[in-house]
């Protein structure tokens, strides 16, 4: 068994790859690269940098595998692997921790003015009256897709003594009575939660769910908040709400174009920003490089 590591993965995962495979830790490879470098590989891991394309699909004659150390299968040609017969595997159980901290942390940041708090006073200043900000408890949070980030979140929200309205076309009504939560309508979450968290995959039914008819059902000081993938938000109908004030903000860690230069958003005084950090944790990294590590182990037989 020869594994091919395209991208940097966390040492444990290799330990346990190197247990019954050949591998081969080769990161930053160029497409052209990759296309003649795959060739006698059983298997490829990949994260988020390298795209699995069509055309190494192709190029890897003998690839059984294709694992990303993450979630998402977003640079994954999973339809051309389908059609070769390659088993894909990623890891979603991973960063749902990760990706939930963040979530209350953005939260956080925007009602506390913490961003803004932090350069007044690095910058000299001792500005307390102009960072009055406002406590989650009490508020209404609004999930949207209640698989394991979306339920992570809501749990967490909890904490913090929120109602927590849901929404997904699968409902998880156990979860719901558990937390003491409610399935909805979507059009219910966006007209009465005060924050929105969505935590769907992008498929062609998700791109674009949340576009200028959605925002317009917000809350006049409801905040959308964004960990899954950016083209789930329609940006230039968020960016036209965010500069008219018809939403209170904005809390964005991924983006249409990552990253967003000359992006209208970068100047808005309303947001939130991070560099698609939802899944950077020590913590997250390893546990996704184990899980797919083991996926691959007991996918060949190496229980």
């Amino acid at each position: 068994m020869k594994i091919l590591v395209a991208d940097k993965i966390h040492e444990d995962g290799l330990k346990i790859l190197k247990e019954f495979a050949e591998v081969e830790v080769a990161t930053d490879l160029k497409p052209d690269q990759l296309v003649k470098k795959i060739e006698g590989f059983d298997a490829i891991v990949v994260r988020s940098a390298t795209k699995v394309t069509k055309e190494i699909i192709a190029a890897g004659k003998n690839l059984k595998f294709i694992a990303r150390a993450g979630v998402g299968l977003d640079n994954v040609d999973a339809a051309a692997a389908k059609d070769r017969g390659i088993t894909v595997f990623n890891a979603p159980e991973a960063p749902s921790v990760a990706v939930a901290e963040l979530v209350l942390s953005l939260m956080l940041a925007f009602s506390r003015k913490i961003p803004q708090a932090d350069l007044s006073v690095k910058s000299g200043k001792w500005e307390k009256k102009l960072f009055m900000g406002n406590e989650l408890r009490g508020k209404t949070l609004g999930v949207v897709g209640t698989g394991r980030i979306g339920q992570a979140a809501a749990e967490r929200a909890k904490g913090f003594e929120m109602k927590i309205l849901l929404y997904d076309v699968v409902k998880n009504e156990d979860f719901a009575r558990r937390i003491g939560a409610q399935y909805v309508s979507l059009e219910n979450v966006l007209r009465e939660s005060d924050f929105i968290t969505i935590h769907v995959p992008l498929i062609p039914q998700t791109e674009r769910m949340i576009g200028k008819k959605e925002i317009a059902m917000m809350k006049p000081n409801a905040v959308l908040v964004n960990t899954s993938r950016g083209k789930i938000l329609d940006e230039t109908a968020l960016v036209e709400a965010l500069e008219n004030k018809r939403i209170g903000g904005a809390c964005l860690d991924v983006f249409e174009n990552e990253p967003p230069a000359g992006s209208p958003l970068l100047k808005l005084q309303n947001v939130v920003l991070a560099p698609h950090i939802g899944a950077s944790t020590s913590e997250s990294q390893r546990d996704a490089a184990v899980v797919i590590a083991n996926k691959i182990k007991v996918a060949v037989g190496g229980r």
